[in-house]
């Protein structure tokens, strides 16, 4: 194996940790800046997965199952007036729950529509994006 290829591997190798101290070195002795992405790329699919995930700025409104039967109708009435579904697409929006009621939407309009649903007896949850 050439010595190139040896190096490669050791740095798809390397954790978070190691990867920030590489990064630290290459600065301070050589004055080497990473690019955007930085080091932390080098350490492939792990790290990135590893990596704290940024808080998300857009969210799904998810209609959960379980609701009450009784309160069904009302449920029905408020999913047609969030989403602009006719009778028969939010009832069966309604009868198939768990179903995406409103997608990509910022985390104040997400607590709302949530809050709007819950008030007529739905179960809801509010995902990111």
């Amino acid at each position: 194996m050439s010595a190139i290829a040896e190096l490669g591997d050791k740095l798809a190798g390397l954790t978070i940790k190691d990867a920030v101290e590489l990064k630290n070195y290459l600065k301070e002795k050589h004055g080497i800046e990473p690019a955007a992405g930085g080091v932390a790329m080098a350490a492939g699919p792990a790290a990135a997965a590893a990596a704290p995930a940024a808080e998300a700025t857009e969210f799904n409104v998810v209609l959960e199952a379980g609701f009450d039967a009784a309160k069904k109708i009302g449920i029905i009435k408020v999913v047609r007036e969030l989403t602009g579904q006719g009778l028969a697409e939010a009832k069966a929006t309604v009868e198939g729950a768990p179903k995406n009621i409103k997608d990509g939407v910022d985390k104040k309009t997400a607590e709302d529509l949530k809050k709007k649903l819950e008030e007529a007896g739905a179960k809801v949850s509010v995902k990111p994006a």
